[in-house]
């Protein structure tokens, strides 16, 4: 059965992005030498994504994919991806995004359906996430902690969840990656 995950980097403070929406203090921090593997050994598990158009903006201008479609299969393979928004985006040539809009819960039906075995991984934003925490399909946090206090910007998760499990705890470098389960989700460490 498919485990819907929110593996996403955070400041220690709880911020995914700064206030300009960018990352860049993300890519200063020493993930680890094994960053890479981790990240290929966790995308193996993933059969579908979900993201908002934040996000999905942020990947195509940061990586230039709209230039190169081909370095989004770098990252996300032939994954099937649900990108939210209200907007009309542009798609990516060759990859399978799908645009959506309104309630998360026919989309994570259609997800699992998609995705069998494998695990759905939730990328952000946070507010999008917490949509699906609140229909109580969100059964593991991922949490890489960066040694860095932004004092504003994206939010990790705006919503307030309690009775976490702390299932894992992994040094990556200078950051920390914890593992929650969520009340009545309880995965196993890989």
């Amino acid at each position: 059965m498919a485990t819907t995950q929110y593996y996403t980097a955070t400041s220690i403070d709880g911020f995914i992005a700064d206030e300009h929406n960018s990352l860049d203090w993300l890519f200063e921090q020493d993930s680890g030498d094994d960053n890479e593997d981790r990240f290929r050994s966790f995308m193996a598990a993933v059969g579908a994504i979900a993201m908002g158009s934040t996000t999905y903006e942020w990947v195509l201008d940061h990586e230039h994919i709209l230039d190169d479609p081909a370095k989004w299969r770098i990252w996300y393979g032939d994954t099937p991806a649900w990108v939210f928004s209200h907007r009309e985006l542009p798609p990516i040539p060759g990859a399978d995004i799908r645009f959506v809009s309104g309630d998360v819960r026919p989309v994570h039906q259609a997800m699992t359906a998609t995705a069998g075995d494998a695990n759905i991984w939730l990328i952000g934003g946070g507010d999008l996430v917490g949509q699906f925490a609140d229909h109580g399909l969100l059964d593991e946090l991922i949490l890489g902690v960066a040694p860095v206090m932004l004092g504003a910007g994206a939010p990790l998760l705006p919503r307030r969840l309690t009775g976490l499990r702390l299932a894992e705890t992994r040094r990556a470098g200078t950051m920390i990656e914890l593992r929650y389960s969520l009340p009545g989700r309880e995965t196993m460490p890989e």
